[in-house]
């Protein structure tokens, strides 16, 4: 009978791993070593990053500084455009911005005083769209209102000054402008309630405005309506006189 040979090197039941001596002057890396390691394997990356992050810092930089200069040349020609002619080619060159907005403004008081309804109505109506909202478009607004009236479009400027005076959103003083505009319009259609409702917006809108004076001296100069006799009462005659 043959007896097997006995393993030189028995392991423990369930006890698979590999065993690894430690070396007992071993030191873990600190963080400055972590840092030197992560740096050497990611140098290339890290330096790409940096670049392009500075490329980007230069090109907004440069962008707007081009854009500051631009400005700056556009408010310059604005400010030397000191004729009609002047403005109008100003607002050709620069159709989108905010100054050619201001500029339709200018050449639409310019028109609306030499009598020029419809370069006036023209040069407002571009003011309107180019400026949108806040002081300067509310006056474009009433500017276009008033040039349909010059041109004799009683319906479409009063339809303009209504709409401006019932819109809270709008200035005050652009709203109580439109309320004594509609008051004069009623003075010349001899509509007399129309002035004194009108006068009175006048007043509700803005008090201290200088629209409420004018608005009420247009109500201080209707005429005195007669009085009609009261249904029922006696005649009144008059003593004849002798001769």
């Amino acid at each position: 009978m043959i007896t097997p040979a006995t393993p030189s090197s028995p392991q423990k039941a369930g006890d698979d791993r590999n065993l690894v001596a430690v070396d007992k002057n071993y030191v873990a890396p600190g963080l400055e070593d972590r840092i030197r390691l992560f740096w050497e394997k990611n140098q290339q990356l890290i330096l790409g990053v940096l670049i392009t992050v500075a490329v980007a810092i230069v090109a907004k930089g440069g962008w707007d500084y081009f854009a500051a200069q631009k400005e700056i040349e556009i408010e310059q020609a604005y400010a030397v455009a000191g004729t009609p002619e002047k403005l109008r080619a100003f607002a050709a060159a620069h159709p989108d911005h905010s100054l050619a907005g201001v500029t339709q403004l200018q050449l639409g008081d310019q028109a609306y005083a030499a009598g020029k309804s419809a370069d006036a109505t023209t040069a407002y109506t571009q003011a309107a769209v180019l400026l949108k909202s806040g002081p300067l478009a509310s006056r474009a607004r009433l500017g276009l209102a008033m040039a349909q009236l010059q041109a004799g479009k009683s319906a479409d400027g009063e339809s303009g000054l209504k709409q401006l005076l019932a819109d809270a959103a709008q200035p005050r003083g652009a709203r109580a402008e439109a309320a004594y505009h509609l008051a004069s319009l009623a003075v010349t259609q001899h509509r007399n309630d129309d002035v004194i409702r009108y006068s009175d917006q006048v007043s509700q809108v803005d008090p201290a405005s200088q629209w409420v004076q004018r608005a009420m001296l247009l109500r201080a100069n209707l005429p005195v309506a007669e009085s009609a006799p009261v249904a029922g009462a006696p005649a009144i005659s008059l003593p004849l006189t002798e001769k």
